[in-house]
């Protein structure tokens, strides 16, 4: 099936687009920062640019995708992005891989090929109705604004709970802005004039900006295990939802087949949640990096105030 490279492609964009688009929140001067504020910290950082650039290749593979398989087969490959993102960091700051890498690998990859391999079916070709769609949109909304007065129920310090948080509303905000390219894809087959006549694909941008604001409260609030844990275990779950109750993907029937199918997204969500915890991710290396980077900002700061006088 060739959504399936195109979506493996798709994930390495995004690994690409976290590693940037976290050091392009770094610098940010103010811990307290968030939203269209911090957002406006990282459009001065100009490699945040090369993440937004890769942000955008992910999208044009993700959206070819979609218009070659199903919601429930294309994003849950969007995790393998956490793989690629261990790589990178491996061979970045130059840490050893351990067992603790080779093992969430392992269970990330067997996870996910089970579940595809019991639930590739077909379907997924249903065009969501309207009533679908507001059922679908109003309980992701709901979901989000419980993500983000969560990251409100602890004290400041509790950087990681706020991170993971919002990581996860980022998550439903990409979930949902997969359906909505989902659902061009399916009006583009028509017709290329047909996406214009209908609503789906501007909302594609809302929600995928909805989404982009909130990954850099993410990143920003606390450490990037945190926020990396909710963004890939919370999209794919979400998006199978979607994808079989808003655009007919086919699950095998029988309790059996179901149960298998949730068997095997336990074992690659409990792969992701280990490789989130790795110190390729978090370690000293990239910790170490992103601290010397934050003292040298602080230096001149220092330095600027004793030469100005104040």
């Amino acid at each position: 099936m060739v959504a399936i490279p195109l979506a493996v492609f798709a994930a390495l964009c995004n690994a690409l687009t976290t590693i940037f688009q976290r050091l392009g929140v770094e610098s940010a001067p103010d811990p307290r920062l968030r939203g269209l504020k911090l957002l406006g910290h990282v459009l001065r950082r100009p490699i945040w640019y090369v993440g937004f650039a890769a942000m955008i290749g992910s999208f044009l593979f993700q959206a070819t995708a979609l218009g070659f398989g199903s919601l429930s087969v294309v994003q849950p490959l969007m995790v393998t992005e956490l793989v690629f993102l261990v790589v990178i960091l491996r061979v970045w700051f130059g840490s050893p891989l351990g067992w603790r890498e080779a093992i969430a690998t392992v269970l990330t990859v067997a996870g996910l090929a089970g579940f595809l391999a019991m639930s590739n079916t077909g379907g997924g070709t249903t065009f969501p109705t309207t009533s679908g769609w507001v059922i679908v949109t109003a309980v992701c909304f709901a979901a989000i604004a419980i993500c983000v007065v969560c990251t409100r129920l602890r004290s400041r310090s509790s950087r990681s709970w706020r991170s993971a948080w919002f990581g996860a509303a980022a998550a439903i905000s990409f979930s949902l802005s997969a359906a909505f390219t989902k659902a061009t894809t399916i009006l583009f087959s028509n017709g290329f004039w047909q996406i214009f006549e209908h609503w789906e694909p501007y909302a594609i941008v809302v929600a995928g900006l909805a989404g982009l604001v909130l990954t850099q409260d993410a990143f920003h609030a606390g450490p990037i295990t945190a926020s990396q844990a909710t963004l890939t275990i919370v999209d794919p779950i979400v998006s199978v939802v979607i994808g079989v109750g808003l655009f007919g993907d086919d699950l095998r029937g029988g309790l059996g087949a179901l149960a298998f199918d949730a068997s095997a997204l336990l074992v690659m969500c409990v792969g992701l949640f280990v490789l989130t915890q790795s110190p390729l991710i978090a370690g000293s290396a990239a910790e170490e990096h992103l601290g010397r980077s934050r003292i040298a900002h602080t230096q001149r700061k220092v330095r600027e105030v004793s030469r100005t006088g104040r």
